[in-house]
């Protein structure tokens, strides 16, 4: 089993800063990527940015550009700097690990943390 734990969130005014931190334990051998994804109420979940072990990313349109994804291989964490935030990036964020077990995979999410941008 793997616990992610996010940590982070909180409420910015509109073109401000926020870094999201989700830190990993349990069984986090083979773990492949881990990624961000958001909810707003009454939307459905989306991807955010996802990178691999590797470091291969994955971000949304929406976000390109202004979010960085990164990890900290060392710490089991995995980070999304967030600038230039817009009213419209306002939801819960999830983090999320795809664990590879032969033969298949598995997906594991965090609790969230809410992300609100209002002036």
């Amino acid at each position: 089993q793997v616990q992610l734990v996010e940590s982070g969130g909180g409420l910015v005014q509109p073109g401000g800063s926020l870094r999201l931190a989700c830190a990993a334990s349990g069984s986090i051998f083979n773990i492949n990527a881990m990624g961000w994804y958001r909810q707003a109420p009454g939307k459905q979940r989306e991807l955010v940015a996802s990178i691999t072990t590797i470091g291969v990313t994955n971000y949304a349109y929406s976000v390109k550009g202004r979010f960085t994804i990164s990890r900290d291989n060392a710490k089991n964490t995995v980070y999304l700097q967030m600038n230039s935030l817009k009213p419209e990036d306002t939801a819960v964020y999830y983090c999320n690990a795809m664990r590879r077990v032969a033969p298949g995979n598995y997906n594991y999410w965090g609790q969230g943390t809410q992300v609100t941008v209002s002036s």
